[in-house]
């Protein structure tokens, strides 16, 4: 009976566990996903970007972002600033309007939407008629001007949307007041452009789809100018000084029209198609801007030649004889150009181009010659290519950072030197209290550098690795502009290409050492590449191995891709990371595990088939361990035989449901439960009345050693602990695999003397299999203080307390369904818990995490930071293995999510939301990384040039999950996947674990993401 009883509530240990653990979702980092509206406001000098999700999100100076959420899910497809206000309004595809605003509460700003509203017609109305195309925002911060596609503008007044019907301009009384010569045909339709006039507000300017424009007197209610173009009309805008209209039309034209009283149908002062004279395309926006040289800027959406370049997304820009069509590699959404803010100055001066694409943001500098790209200090597309494993490293030393970020900054010659021209608000957070970095692989075999200690994810440096094979890519192909001869005048912009030629470059495990510079990159076809920081270019062999996993095995044969050719001689390689050696695994796998220790120079690398140990100082193989099963014959299909290998999964599945059945009967006993005598029953609930009991435990079923992949080599770990006997301790590798075996290897590094003449030795001293076979996710060893050892050179490098190498070491082994402490040397059980009894989760993610009080500066705990296959991020105490909390934070049915999920060392973590964005998330009361700033409305910009500003927030009215969460919050149930065949609940959760890439596949590749914290998982981050 004892050991079903709970231990007793300590209150003390409640108020420091609030002192050390809070859950919060604090920022999103990257490039929203599918966007769908942008808007800009030249006096806040914010950009605004909508979302077929129906977020709003907000951007200003560097760090000022805000989020807001409708509460329907519909697209945004249009954003608009009040003029000279904090306010903004959007319009939905459900044809709603909604009013936000960003107020100053505890001061900060927060976003809030304050009303919305739907416009009605007169019942019997066609829903055309109230559908409304064009929103306009009149300066007097009171109306709301709305076209539609009847050819209505209706006026609504702000802020109550209070539908001001006797001033509605309607078809019919703008038809009547036309001379008569303009009403001989039809000439209305939807309304396509509202403008109002840059000097006289009680002007405005109505565009119709057929091709006429109206000037309308708001105060007569008279037309004033009328023109009449013969084709249909897509947008149209005034000049700065309005006498002057500028008109673009579905043939691929623009038009510029003058302005004056007269009755009569003016001619256009100039009828272009700039890409004629065959067929064009239309011509979705222009814009004609005025400069003090007397050069207009023509800048204009489209309009390319149909036949050859139809699928071309351009916007072109012509000044002084240049005409450039930047080329974006994704659909433009919608682009706006930064000029004067002042509307009483006498001309645009225009200063910067921003494009909104569907994948990315891009800022053109107008006043540089050439017209270079600006870099974005946010917003960046992080799937530029697709990500495929990510790699977080804490607390980087000031000179390593220094030397990444020069290195970087010799990639950025061809961008502007103009400051971000989007510089509103004003940051209120503190400076990051430490430098971080997250390390991103990518599907076209490169490794991205960000700085992640902020708000803002900054892209410091980018490694190629695609130069050390011969492959048919070209890095500067997408660089390239075209030569002045070649007509359209392309030039390709942006960063995002998703398209990889050969997806065996892609990264699947990375693993960076800070203080050596030493980095470790693992990929797809079974490349491991061990490359140092070098200041300066060089161009020098790469030095090639061969690691044959399967060299006492026969009877194999391999059925998957083929190994990348390395190329032969040197190579040039920019300064920044150098590779000097690569290790190629045989089979080709993808590499599932990796892990370095740059003090004795080793490298750790696992497959499918196996693990080996490399010796990257004398360039030579210490040892390879296969680990494949005789019956294992999936594991050398492949990925591209993902097909065959479901077959064989939903069969093994429906295999454990009987022998589950069989089990279950055999257990069965043969008495009934209820035949105790009926005295002792209600004394034994009397007394089970006053205890507080644990949870039942369910039973665990053993997995079959003839399960597939079983030798996937999930984990690898160095330390320098106890492994022979209790008198020395010595160097060790220890691996995990999918079938819940642990093997341990004793090293012999010589010393450092000796270091180049002795070779590396290693020999097999331990192997572990625990009961149930469940796949090992981490490993860690614990010293005679139970505190996690330290990571190499820490000690070194004065970072870290030296191990007790006193008293007993102890190991602790986390599979996927408990946590298991053993004693060392004898690796003898000591204690464990068990997670998927408890709760039927399964761990998918695990690091050591050091929590620091919010109270005592001078108080830390090391935990575990622990992700479940349901979402739920949890803390387990080293080393009791006690719960301490759980929050939910990623929805289970976002496999993604949580394959991507990485853990830092002090308690925060990112996953990917969408393939474009990180969701930033903390577990610790005292690292908080969220956005605090201010955006004050008595302090619109007037001026034009871009300036420096350090801004930082992000306030949201109804942000998504922000906020912290209590433990044990409720979870809505979900289903494990979304189109399952079975119904079985174990049948559904073995397809999943399948399908998120345990396997290591081309179609998951992120099955297996590196975590933070101490090297539990290999590729932890430092």
């Amino acid at each position: 009976m004892r050991r079903f009883l709970r231990s007793g509530h300590d209150p003390t240990r409640e108020r420091l566990k609030r002192d050390l653990f809070q859950f919060n979702k604090t920022v999103e980092h990257g490039f929203p996903h599918q966007p769908s509206a942008l808007g800009y406001s030249p006096s806040l000098r914010i950009l605004a970007i909508g979302t077929r999700s129906g977020a709003v999100k907000l951007y200003g100076a560097p760090g000022v972002e805000f989020m807001g959420l409708h509460r329907e899910n519909n697209a945004v497809m249009q954003i608009h600033f009040l003029p000279g206000q904090c306010q903004l309004i959007t319009l939905l595809d459900d044809n709603s309007l909604h009013l936000w605003s960003l107020k100053v509460k505890g001061g900060v700003s927060e976003l809030h939407e304050d009303e919305c509203f739907t416009l009605r017609g007169p019942p019997g109305a066609a829903p055309s008629a109230t559908q409304i195309t064009v929103v306009l925002p009149h300066s007097s911060r009171e109306l709301l001007y709305l076209g539609t596609e009847s050819g209505n503008v209706f006026v609504v007044q702000l802020p109550a949307f209070h539908t001001l019907e006797d001033q509605t301009i309607s078809s019919e009384a703008v038809l009547q007041r036309l001379p008569e010569e303009a009403r001989h045909r039809r000439v209305f339709e939807m309304v396509e452009a509202l403008q109002e006039h840059p000097r006289d507000p009680s002007q405005i300017l109505i565009g119709y789809s057929r091709g006429l424009i109206v000037i309308w007197d708001l105060q007569d209610r008279r037309v004033l100018c009328h023109v009449l173009s013969s084709q249909q009309l897509e947008n149209a805008s005034w000049q700065r000084d309005g006498r002057l209209i500028v008109s673009c039309h579905s043939d691929g034209s623009y038009c510029q029209w003058p302005v004056s009283a007269d009755s009569q149908q003016p001619e256009p002062l100039r009828s272009c198609v700039p890409y004629g004279p065959f067929p064009c395309k239309a011509i979705t926006k222009v814009f004609w801007l005025t400069t003090k040289q007397g050069l207009p800027f023509t800048v204009f959406q489209g309009g390319m030649p149909r036949a050859s370049y139809g699928d071309r997304h351009c916007i072109s820009v012509v000044h002084n004889g240049q005409q450039t069509a930047f080329d974006f590699t994704s659909r433009v959404i919608d682009f706006t150009v930064l000029i004067e803010a002042d509307p009483a100055a006498a001309f645009d001066e225009p200063y910067a181009l921003v494009v909104l694409a569907e994948e990315e943001l891009v800022v053109i500098d107008l006043k540089a010659a050439g017209w270079p790209s600006v870099q974005p200090p946010y917003l960046a597309s992080l799937h530029c290519s697709a990500i495929t494993c990510s790699h977080h490293v804490s607390n980087i030393p000031l000179k390593l950072w220094e030397r990444v970020i020069t290195a970087g900054s010799r990639q950025n010659t061809h961008f502007s030197t103009m400051e971000w021209p989007i510089d509103g608000g004003t940051s209120l957070a503190p400076a990051p209290p430490q430098r971080d970095l997250l390390l991103t692989g990518h599907e076209d075999g490169t490794v991205r550098f960000w700085d992640a200690s902020g708000v803002c994810l900054r892209l410091l440096y980018r490694l190629g690795t695609a130069q050390v094979f011969d492959t048919d890519t070209d890095p500067n192909d997408n660089l390239n502009p075209q030569g002045e001869e070649d007509w359209p005048p392309l030039r390709k912009v942006g960063s995002f290409d998703p398209y990889s030629d050969d997806p065996r470059l892609g990264i699947q495990k990375i693993f960076l050492c800070k203080y050596s510079g030493y980095l470790a990159v693992a990929g797809t076809a079974g490349q491991v590449l061990v490359l140092e920081l070098n200041d300066e270019a060089a161009e020098q062999a790469v030095e090639q191995v061969e690691a044959d996993l399967l060299q006492d095995q026969e009877g194999y044969r391999w059925k998957g891709h083929e190994r990348l050719c390395a190329r032969s001689g040197p190579v040039h390689f920019e300064p920044g990371f150098q590779p000097f050696v690569l290790v190629q695994c045989q089979p080709p796998a993808v590499v599932t595990s990796l892990a370095l220790h740059s003090e004795w120079r080793l490298v750790a690398f696992g497959t499918s088939h196996g693990f080996g140990l490399f010796d990257h100082q004398q360039r030579r193989q210490v040892f390879v361990k296969c680990t494949l099963h005789p019956s294992d014959q999936l594991a050398l299909e492949g990925p591209l035989s993902r097909v065959k290998s479901l077959k064989k999964s939903l069969r093994q599945s429906f295999r454990r449901i009987r022998r589950s059945r069989v089990s279950n009967r055999k257990r069965r006993p043969a008495g009934l439960m209820g035949e105790a005598p009926e005295s002792s029953t209600r004394a034994e609930r009397a007394g089970l009345q006053n205890m507080e009991l644990a949870p039942v435990q369910r039973k665990i079923e053993a997995r079959s050693a003839e399960d597939s992949f079983t030798g996937f080599v999930r984990t690898l770990y160095f330390a320098d602990t106890y492994l022979r006997d209790s008198s020395r301790h010595c160097p060790s590798l220890w691996a995990g695999t999918n079938g819940g075996t642990v093997y341990a290897f004793s090293l012999r590094v010589p010393p450092a003397d000796r270091r180049m003449d002795e070779p590396v030795r290693a020999e097999q001293v331990k192997e572990i299999q625990l009961m149930h076979r469940a796949p090992v996710v981490g490993i860690l060893v614990l010293d005679g203080h139970s505190v996690p050892l330290p990571e190499p050179l820490e000690v070194a490098h004065d970072l870290s307390k030296s191990p007790d190498m006193q008293g007993s070491h102890q190991l602790l082994v986390v599979s996927e369904e408990q946590f298991k402490v053993f004693t060392l040397p004898k690796v003898s059980a000591k204690l464990k818990l068990k997670l998927t009894a408890l709760e039927g989760s399964r761990v998918r993610r695990v690091s050591v995490a050091h929590f620091s009080s919010c109270r005592a500066e001078d108080y830390g705990e090391h935990h575990l930071a622990v992700l479940t296959n349901l979402g739920d991020v949890q803390v387990v105490s080293l080393p009791l293995l006690k719960p301490q909390v759980r929050y939910s934070c990623i929805r289970r049915e976002d496999v993604s999510g949580i394959a991507s999920c990485v853990f830092t060392k002090y308690g925060q973590g990112f996953y990917l939301i969408s393939p474009s964005e990180f969701e930033r998330f903390s577990l610790s009361t005292k690292w908080l990384i969220e956005p605090r700033c201010l955006v004050d409305p008595a302090e619109t910009k007037n001026h034009s040039q871009p300036r420096n500003s350090s801004g930082t927030k992000r306030a949201s009215g109804q942000a998504r999950n922000s906020g912290s969460q209590s433990d044990g919050e409720e979870r809505r149930p979900g289903l494990v996947m979304e189109h399952a065949l079975l119904n079985d609940e174990r049948v559904l959760k073995e397809i999943q674990s399948t399908l998120e890439g345990d396997h290591g596949s081309y179609g998951d590749r992120r099955s297996q993401r590196s975590t933070a914290g101490y090297s539990l998982s290999n590729g932890g981050a430092e």
